[in-house]
């Protein structure tokens, strides 16, 4: 581990110049040789750092979820091309540039990150070794020595033997105790994080490779921790555990406020947003008009969270804009109005057609209205002959006179059966 420190040897002046710097300020606060002003400075020192890694960090978030959608795509690849990893690896690449996809961006946090972290552990090591270090000086290495965090010495590991703990000025049980506490948390705290990930923010609705290894990334990385936490002196184990935590929090910002698609975290968001939509009839943050207007851009290509949201709005009399404002129904259908100058489906009611009636029920009508005296409206087809003019009206032979109808419309005599009977 002191080789590959070594190699970030360029770096360490520079933090343990921070380090310094945030030395003094606490030391006035609490005393130049206590724990806490040491262990402030590191913790202050790993804030610095994430600050200044929020862009990487978003682009680590854009990353992740552009592989998680290329990951079908990516799975045809390999199927299509199995027997071909020439041409599989060729295909792979064209899809990252055609997507604008860079699979290491998941990777650049933690990629910038080391070589803050390994600075920090050859600074520490110099403490623990008596060696001075970048800007620590001889009196700054003895303040250094004397810090103890919670009875631990700053520069003290969980494999020192009992003789180099004495020469810090600790016992060997609050080295193993305060150091295997702070492993176990360190190791817990990255559990939780792959965790919320894996069951908050993944995408339900695609099986997918990529989900399986993030599944063993997150048994993987603990162990890992655990393992190496044992030669981590106490100081690098306040760093990982301070930057653990705040991943930890960072990340559950981010899929509260920005989850992926198709996730529980998505569903839990849209959940709350439709109630402050509705409550305030209105979108008051520009991040929920960003999120609504992706929705309404999508059209059917909206996942089941978000066919519940639209039409959870719709219920409210409310209607999602492409622009990503909501406006209640009666005003949109009379921007609709306006648009065309004609009247919408809100403002016309729809044209009534009277029933059919059935052949039985009209002649019924027509012989009631016979019966009472009063004339009726008979279809053309059902009019007496002896209402049609004469011109019209052939002459029929049956006894010397001609045959009527009766006002009901129907022959008077036997009537001819529709089909003859088989003799």
């Amino acid at each position: 581990m002191d080789t590959i420190a070594s190699l970030f040897s360029f770096i360490t002046t520079p933090v343990s110049w921070v380090i310094v710097q945030f030395h003094k300020v606490y030391g006035a606060l609490f005393g130049d040789d206590t724990g806490w002003a040491w262990g402030l400075s590191i913790v202050s020192l790993v804030i610095l750092i994430r600050i200044c890694l929020i862009p990487l960090f978003v682009k680590q978030i854009k990353a992740t979820r552009a592989m998680q959608t290329l990951q079908p795509e990516m799975k045809k690849i390999q199927e299509r091309y199995k027997n071909d990893k020439q041409r599989q690896s060729e295909e792979m690449m064209k899809l990252y540039k055609e997507t604008g996809t860079n699979p290491l961006s998941s990777c650049l946090p933690i990629l910038a990150q080391s070589p803050f972290f390994f600075a920090l552990y050859h600074v520490l090591n110099g403490i623990a070794t008596g060696k001075t270090i970048g800007v620590i000086n001889d009196p700054l290495l003895a303040s250094a020595r004397k810090a103890h965090i919670f009875g631990a010495p700053l520069a003290a590991k969980f494999t020192d033997g009992a003789d180099k703990v004495a020469q810090l000025g600790a016992t060997l049980t609050d080295v193993r105790v305060v150091t295997a506490v702070m492993i176990v948390m360190m190791s817990a705290s990255q559990f939780y994080t792959q965790r919320q990930l894996m069951t908050k923010n993944v995408d339900t609705t695609v099986k997918t490779p990529f989900m399986q290894q993030q599944k063993m990334l997150m048994y993987v990385f603990p162990v890992m921790f655990a393992v190496f936490g044992i030669n981590f002196p106490v100081g690098v184990l306040v760093y990982w555990l301070t930057t653990n935590v705040w991943t930890m929090g960072q990340q559950m910002f981010v899929i509260r406020n920005n989850p992926t698609p198709g996730s529980k975290a998505q569903a839990a968001y849209l959940e709350r947003l439709h109630k402050h939509v509705t409550h305030h009839g209105q979108t008051r943050r520009r991040s929920e008009k960003t999120i609504i207007k992706a929705i309404v851009a999508k059209g059917r290509d909206r996942n089941e969270f978000e066919r519940k949201f639209i039409n959870g709005l719709s219920k409210a009399g409310l209607v999602a804009q492409a622009d990503g404002t909501v406006v209640k129904g009666e005003a949109q259908a009379a921007v609709a109005q306006a648009e065309d100058g004609t009247p919408t489906s809100a403002a016309a009611p729809k044209r009534q057609q009277p029933k059919r009636q059935s052949k039985s029920q009209r002649q019924s009508g027509a012989a009631k209205a016979a019966g009472e005296g009063t004339p009726t409206s008979l279809s053309k087809s059902e009019e007496p002959e002896d209402a049609k003019p004469a011109a019209d009206k052939p002459a029929q032979k049956s006894g010397g006179g001609t045959r009527s109808k009766a006002q009901s419309g129907q022959r008077k005599g036997p009537q001819r059966p529709k089909s003859p009977s088989k003799k």
